[in-house]
């Protein structure tokens, strides 16, 4: 592990001017809305304040590779990043999501430099990404962070078994329901930029089967499909008829920061 330093430490401390409360941004003064980055107090934000670096994350980036080196830690301002588990023979499945809740590298927080999944942005977004040597050291000497992130690896822990039993349990329809109601509750918007082949990797299906769910959503007004979105028509029907593992997600989503 490269070492920052006391020295590194104490020098990006003194040139970082006094953060008012509440009050987040990057070291060029752009606002920062990650929940995790906004939890900390002011003197560990200022640790990590002069590493981070703005990143314009686009649709389908990946931001690292199963089983290859994690070159930075990223905190989503807004998007979405897809933790994916890949097969020999060229299937794949989600296991996880990431938004502002969180961070996307958490290997790294356990002394790792690599992961066991992919990890690619499902929705474009932007937030700010650290070195992960950088990172790591950092972390050593910001016990809130730790903490934070901690909370944050059990919550996802129990979100990823959550969706192993509903891809179990279920089927596409209530899956593809549920998973439209997390991207959403990520980008908050009710246009999510999502082609059928794609849906269907991440839920481990194949793609006749997605179009064939949504073209049922569809017919029953609760979504709009076109050419690479879907938009959401009627949220309060879709939380009506969406399995119960949603539901569980709900809470989990509240232990973790977002609506």
């Amino acid at each position: 592990m490269a070492i920052v330093g006391k020295d590194s430490v104490e020098a990006g401390r003194a040139t970082i001017s006094p953060l008012r409360a509440g009050e987040r941004s990057d070291a060029t003064g752009k606002a920062i809305s990650n929940v995790v980055l906004l939890s900390l107090p002011d003197s560990e934000f200022s640790l990590l304040r002069p590493h981070v670096e703005s990143a314009q994350l686009s649709q389908y980036q990946i931001l690292h590779e199963a089983g290859q080196k994690i070159e930075f830690a990223y905190f989503l301002d807004d998007g979405m990043c897809s933790l994916v588990a890949l097969t020999h023979d060229g299937r794949s499945v989600e296991v996880g999501i990431v938004g502002k809740e969180g961070m996307v590298g958490m290997p790294l927080t356990v002394g790792l430099r690599q992961g066991a999944f992919r990890a690619i942005m499902q929705i474009s977004g932007v937030g700010v990404r650290i070195k992960s040597e950088i990172f790591q050291d950092i972390m050593l000497a910001a016990p809130t962070l730790r903490a934070q992130l901690s909370r944050f690896a059990l919550m996802n822990g129990l979100q990823v078994a959550q969706l192993a039993a509903c891809n179990r349990l279920h089927e596409i329809e209530q899956r593809l329901i549920r998973w439209l109601l997390m991207c959403q509750d990520r980008v908050d918007s009710e246009n999510l930029p999502l082609t059928h082949e794609f849906m269907a990797q991440m839920l481990g299906s194949g793609r006749p089967s997605v179009s064939l769910a949504t073209a049922v959503l569809e017919n029953a007004g609760l979504i709009e499909n076109s050419r690479g979105t879907v938009k959401i028509l009627n949220r309060k029907s879709l939380e009506q008829i969406v399995c119960e593992c949603y539901a569980v997600i709900q809470r989990l989503n509240g232990g973790m920061g977002l609506k």
